[in-house]
């Protein structure tokens, strides 16, 4: 079974979260949506690669929101055995003075041209390891620090353990984020420099060579968003035969910080947008961050209705979607509205068929979606109720919402909370909707079947961002604050409009945003002359979607850290 990807050296891209596909819950959000568009775009353009994560058999979690709006997690568990293929090899680490032997699944993603890519699935639930053991791998981003620290050692160390005994020849090494940095210190074990050739004071490992296989992308633009262990843990839990002195050189004094040691044993190091690079540049002196803004994937985003009409005007456009910069002379604006009225009347039945509220297709929809957390603002767009009201009545709009909190997010669980008493408050004046357990599905949905994609993180915490890089695919154009990828993809009036500028203050977002709102983009909305909208979306479609997509991310990543 493994034969057909065996025998071509591979770039291996280690994610703790990929999303395969809706009913696979190996993702929890926008990480996990870019390695799968990663490995999507890989298929298309016949990169060889091996995607490696872990099986996640208890997913993220579902979300059900009760009566008062309040945030209610369970157990997302997916049968694998319907979707992946079970594989002989197991391979051991040790862990907390145990040995845990780690299995792998293989999922094939298959493209819609032929291609073919491995996904490995790491798994600890073998009947050879204690109960304890055995749950490693379930929960995404669940349980406390041991925990985390347990499945950054399955993912990193035994992934390259796994994918050696599987056979694969891997010419390149790539971590997406820096949950499998501790794969650097699996590849400095095997080109450990034999003893008698070790001088003393000297180090034993080939640090370069292992440098040269290696690449990383860091999306966190706040320190306190990168995992770090404390010595004690990583003493008691980690043993890969490693003094905690070379780890300390390599991954930080005071604890283990997993960027630090992705950065130390990476050639070559990204952030994924200008702005996060020249962030991260900042956060990390004396290290060079590259800038590769992410992107998505076209077949994927493309709604049907867009994929025809791209089909029959642009032939070729998922293959090179550069073709889409003739989006705006090549293809009529009743086609692009046509297409457009077709994805928001299937949005407007979801929405019926999960809230009971009825939408109107005649009515402009503002879409926000999004892990719900602090810095991304949902509540931004609600800050005066009055003032919506008041634009609502000369101007009428609803507003579609999703989003999952973390479960140990309290704040964000507020968030959702208050979101919903907002939506309570506009009732009679502004239709106010929050979908529940936002998915790959409902993203699919939104990001084209909205009319404005809304976007208000507070500046500079919003690395990228891709939903609305969705959006345009599907000629749906952006109202954001100038932060991660709408710096670059902003260009105001042409592909959408940006809340102030860069040098505004983030306390004026909000009225800019109503002032936006009320005397730009709604007018613009209602005018009998429906081209200057259509315009706008023309737009996003020929100078976003052509540019920020994954096809364009993969080939600089392969003419940039790959071919190193």
């Amino acid at each position: 079974m493994l034969d057909e990807f065996t025998h071509v050296p591979r770039v291996a891209y280690f994610s703790m979260e990929i999303a395969l596909r809706n009913e696979i819950h190996t993702y929890a959000g926008g990480l996990g949506i870019l390695a799968g568009d990663t490995v999507r775009s890989a298929v298309d353009l016949k990169l060889p690669m091996v995607a490696v994560s872990l099986v996640s058999r208890a997913g993220y979690f579902h979300q059900q929101i009760d009566n008062q709006g309040r945030q209610v997690e369970q157990a997302a568990f997916w049968e694998i055995q319907h979707w992946a293929h079970a594989l002989d090899a197991k391979i051991a680490v040790p862990i907390d003075g145990r040995t845990v032997w780690v299995g792998a699944w293989l999922y094939v993603i298959e493209g819609h041209m032929g291609g073919r890519q491995p996904v490995l699935l790491l798994d600890t639930d073998l009947d050879e390891n204690q109960p304890g053991d055995r749950e490693i791998t379930h929960y995404l981003y669940g349980g406390d620090e041991t925990y985390r620290l347990k499945q950054e050692i399955v993912l990193g160390i035994g992934g390259v353990r796994l994918l050696q005994a599987l056979g694969f020849t891997v010419r390149h090494y790539h971590m997406n984020e820096g949950h499998s940095a501790l794969l650097g210190l699996e590849l400095l074990r095997r080109y450990a420099y034999p003893a008698e050739d070790v001088r003393q004071g000297e180090s034993p490992y080939d640090v370069p060579r292992v440098r040269d296989l290696c690449s990383f992308t860091t999306h966190t633009p706040i320190e306190a968003g990168h995992d770090r262990f404390p010595y004690d843990l990583v003493r008691r839990v980690l043993d890969n035969g490693f003094d905690i002195e070379t780890i300390k050189r390599l991954a930080g004094e005071d604890s283990l910080n997993m960027t630090r040691l992705a950065l130390n044993l990476s050639e070559y190091v990204n952030g994924v947008a200008k702005k996060h690079a020249e962030v991260s540049n900042a956060m990390f002196p004396g290290y060079l961050v590259h800038a590769i803004t992410n992107g998505v994937h076209p077949f994927t985003w493309a709604t049907e209705g867009f994929r025809q009409l791209y089909d029959h005007y642009l032939p070729g456009w998922c293959h090179e979607p550069q073709l889409l910069m003739r989006a705006d002379c090549c293809i009529p604006e009743t086609a692009i509205w046509e297409a457009h009225v077709q994805a928001k009347q299937h949005l407007i039945e979801k929405v019926q068929a999960l809230t009971g509220v009825s939408l109107q297709p005649d009515i402009p929809i503002l879409g926000f979606a999004r892990r719900m957390t602090a810095y991304k603002r949902p509540d931004l767009l609600f800050s005066d109720l009055e003032r919506l009201q008041e634009i609502a009545r000369s101007h009428p709009f609803q507003i579609v919402l999703a989003g999952k909190a973390h479960p140990r997010d309290e704040h964000g669980k507020q968030l959702i909370e208050q979101l919903h008493a907002h939506a309570r408050t506009l009732s009679g004046t502004v239709p106010v909707v929050y979908l529940p357990d936002y998915d790959m599905a409902l993203a699919q949905l939104l990001t084209s079947g909205v009319d404005v994609w809304l976007n208000t993180p507070l500046p500079p915490l919003e690395a990228s961002g891709t939903s609305g890089m969705k959006a345009a695919f599907n000629g749906v154009p952006n109202l954001s604050v100038l932060d991660g990828w709408w710096i670059e993809g902003c260009i105001e009036g042409v592909t959408g409009w940006a809340i102030g500028n860069l040098a505004g203050m983030p306390n004026d977002n909000a009225r800019l945003l109503y002032d936006k709102l009320e005397q730009v983009l709604l007018p613009l909305y209602f005018n009998e002359d429906r081209s200057g909208w259509i315009k706008v979306m023309k737009g996003a479609i020929s100078k976003n979607a052509s540019y920020f997509n994954s096809h364009r991310m993969m080939l600089r990543y392969a003419t940039e850290a790959y071919s190193r």
